[in-house]
């Protein structure tokens, strides 16, 4: 609980993604301590703590997307004044694809200290289950929901070399599958998992063809995207013409002009200045 004249704790809170007997224990001790517990919604903190067998001794706060700004200044003003803050969100970690950003960029700013619980997290579950290789990966977290906006992000990740990580709603997912072949091509292995750790989990596997297939028949639930990277990387010689010859290729393969100077230096085994000067000419 609070301890006046100290700066208070901003705890991001991981929660299951599934199923409530993945909750660590330290989960519920941190709920059950908190001064405040500031929740995506309310409804499902309320069933959480019930599956949990917890009792809430702090006030309760709504701290979801629409009111994050409004809110953010009050709670610091609670963590100022030395109460432990937990924030909690639907499901995984605050802050990753949810709520708790600007929390935690205002607490940081301030010299609060920020400290988490580990908790289940879709994306990892996501990489370990999908069979593709886990070594080195990015996370991109939902695509724009545009088709143009889409396209251009999907452009700009062409030629990445890790396996790539994405949320989707479950009504896009075939529109992003679809996408994705597009600009990447059919062949290119992927994996889609739903329902993590639920009841009806179902992790499917195939190429981005077969997938789309897939999906055109409906897909319902919480839905994780893994998709391998780009097949290889360029094989580049040291001197200035080749080194020059691999951006150009990378460019016109839709990577952006930075992505592909860090891959060409990468493969080259160049510093990467070296390959930005060839190619703006300094």
């Amino acid at each position: 609980m609070s301890d006046e004249g100290a700066p208070g704790v901003l705890v991001l809170a991981g929660t299951p993604i599934g199923q409530a007997g993945d909750a660590p224990p330290r989960l519920a001790a941190e709920l059950a301590g908190a001064d405040v517990v500031a929740a995506e919604d309310t409804r499902r903190l309320k069933r959480l703590t019930t599956d949990l067998g917890v009792t809430l001794g702090g006030r309760v706060v709504s701290y979801f997307e629409g009111n994050e700004s409004a809110r953010t200044p009050g709670l610091v003003d609670a963590l100022l004044a030395g109460q432990r803050v937990v924030l909690v969100t639907d499901a995984g970690m605050p802050s990753v694809s949810d709520p708790g950003f600007r929390l935690v960029a205002a607490a940081v700013e301030r010299g609060i200290r920020v400290t988490a619980v580990p908790g289940p997290s879709a994306v990892l579950t996501a990489l370990a289950v999908s069979g593709l290789p886990v070594d080195r990966f990015c996370f991109e977290g939902f695509l724009p929901r545009r088709a143009g906006e889409r396209a251009r992000r999907l452009a700009d990740l062409a030629g990445e070399l890790r396996t790539l990580v994405f949320f989707e709603a479950p009504h896009r997912t075939e529109a992003a599958l679809a996408a994705m072949a597009q600009a990447w091509g059919e062949d290119r292995t992927a994996a889609v998992c739903r329902e993590l750790t639920k009841t009806h989990e179902e992790v499917r596997r195939g190429s981005l063809r077969e997938l789309v297939d897939w999906a055109r028949e409906g897909v319902r639930g919480e839905v994780t995207i893994v998709v391998s990277g780009a097949p290889g990387g360029p094989s580049v010689a040291g001197d200035p013409e080749s080194l020059l010859a691999a951006v150009a290729d990378l460019e016109e393969a839709g990577t952006t002009r930075k992505e592909a100077i860090v891959q060409v230096a990468r493969a080259a085994g160049v510093p990467k200045r070296e390959v930005y000067n060839l190619v703006h000419g300094s």
